[in-house]
C-alpha cells in the first residue's frame, strides 16, 4: 500500500478530546470580594464562633469562603460566587435593620437566592406585620410573604398547606395588627369542633368547658401577640371573641377580620355557611391542610370543594404554602415531605387520590 492508499485516519475521537476553551474558561474559578461596613459587627454577620459562615459554606461546598480583617472573599465557580456575593448584601441590610441573624434565616436566604432570581431575601425577612412584648412577628419564607401581602389586598384569604408553615399564626398576627390599627373593631376567630365529634359528650364541665380544648391553639396564638392581662377585657367587650364554627350561624359579621382555623374539617355547606356571613368592611382567612381531614368517612372537605367552586372570583384568593414555608423545628419540614413521599408511593400503588 502506497501513502496515497493509507485511509484516513478518523478524528473524531481525538477532536472530542481537545477541551473546548470556552467550556474551560466558564468552569474557571472566580473570586469575588466585599468589603464589610464598619458599622456592621463580624459576629452579627457571621456568627457566634463563625457559625453563620459555616452554614454559608456547606451551602456552596465548591466554594472557598475566608474572610479577613474586614474583607469577606469567595472563590469558586461563577454561579455560586455571585449567590454569595448578593447573600452577603441581604445580610447586611438585615443586619442594619436591627434584625438579629440566624442559621435558618441565612439558609432560607440562600434558597430564595437560588430558587427564586430577583426575590430580595431582606424585603421577606424584614417585614414587620406586628410587635408585641418586643418581639416582632414576621414572615420568614417568601410563601408566607406572599399569603400575608395576600391578606393586605383580599376580601377573604385561603391559607392551605402543611402544619408548621404559619397559616393560623400569621393570620393572627394580621388581625391584631388590623384591631391595633383600627381597620376593625373586632376579632372573631373560630374552628370546627369535628375532631371531638360523639366524645363532646363524655368530656367534663360545660358546654363552654368541653369545647375549650378544640379552641386552645387559637388561644395560645393569641397570648404571644396580645398582652395576657387585657385579653379578658376584650374578650368581655366582644373586641375579640373566640368560638365554634356553629355559633357563626345566621350572623352577618361587619367591620371585623374573621379567622377560620382547621377548615379542613368543616363540611361544604358549613364552608357556604361561614363564608356568607362576610359584612361590609370585614376580612376573611380561612386556613387549613387538605391532607389532615378528620371528617367521618365518605364527607367531602369543604376546603376541598371551595377551591373548585370559588377558584378565579374577583377578591377571593387561595394562597399555596409548601413544605419550604414550613418554620418550625427544621424536621418538621423533612417530616411533612416524607409523609408526602409515602403518601404518593401508597396511592398510587393502590389507585387511590389523596
Amino acid at each position: 500500500m502506497t501513502s496515497d492508499d493509507r485511509p484516513i485516519p478518523d478524528l473524531s475521537a481525538a477532536l472530542d478530546a481537545v477541551p473546548d476553551e470556552r467550556a474551560t474558561s466558564d468552569r474557571q474559578d472566580t473570586t469575588v470580594t466585599i468589603v464589610l461596613p464598619q458599622s456592621v459587627s463580624p459576629v452579627s454577620l457571621l456568627g457566634p464562633r463563625d457559625e453563620l459562615l459555616r452554614t454559608m459554606e456547606r451551602q456552596f461546598p465548591r466554594t472557598q469562603i475566608h474572610v479577613r480583617g474586614n474583607e469577606l472573599t469567595a472563590t469558586g465557580p461563577a454561579a455560586d460566587t455571585a449567590i454569595v456575593e448578593t447573600l452577603v448584601a441581604e445580610l447586611l441590610e438585615i443586619v442594619e435593620q436591627g434584625q438579629p441573624l440566624n442559621r435558618d434565616a441565612v439558609e432560607r436566604s440562600i434558597g430564595m437566592l437560588r430558587d427564586r432570581p430577583g426575590v430580595r431575601p431582606a424585603d421577606v425577612l424584614t417585614q414587620n406585620i406586628v410587635s408585641s412584648r418586643g418581639r416582632a412577628i414576621r414572615p420568614k419564607t417568601l410563601g408566607q410573604k406572599e399569603y400575608v401581602d395576600a391578606i393586605d389586598s383580599h376580601t377573604i384569604v385561603f391559607g392551605i398547606g402543611p402544619a408548621g408553615t404559619g397559616k393560623t399564626y400569621l393570620a393572627m398576627a394580621k388581625a391584631v395588627a388590623a384591631l391595633q390599627a383600627k381597620r376593625v373593631n373586632r376579632i372573631i376567630l373560630t374552628r370546627p369542633a369535628v375532631e371531638a365529634g360523639e366524645r363532646l359528650g363524655f368530656l367534663p364541665g360545660t358546654l363552654n368547658d368541653k369545647i375549650d380544648p378544640y379552641l386552645r391553639p387559637l388561644y395560645d396564638a393569641l397570648h404571644d401577640m396580645v398582652d395576657p392581662d387585657s385579653i379578658p377585657k376584650l374578650m368581655a367587650s366582644g373586641t375579640i371573641e373566640v368560638a365554634p364554627l356553629a355559633y357563626m350561624r345566621g350572623r352577618t359579621l361587619n367591620d371585623a377580620f374573621i379567622i377560620l382555623d382547621e377548615a379542613q374539617n368543616t363540611s361544604p355547606e358549613q364552608m357556604k355557611m361561614f363564608l356568607t356571613r362576610l359584612g361590609f368592611g370585614s376580612t376573611m382567612v380561612v386556613t387549613g391542610d387538605v391532607t389532615q381531614v378528620d371528617l367521618p368517612g365518605g364527607t367531602e372537605s369543604g376546603l376541598r370543594a371551595v377551591q373548585r367552586i370559588l377558584d378565579g372570583v374577583d377578591e377571593i384568593h387561595f394562597a399555596r404554602l409548601s413544605p419550604e414555608d414550613v418554620v418550625r423545628h427544621r424536621l418538621v419540614g423533612q417530616i411533612v415531605d416524607a409523609y408526602g413521599r409515602y403518601d404518593a408511593r401508597n396511592h398510587q400503588g393502590t389507585g387511590g387520590t389523596s
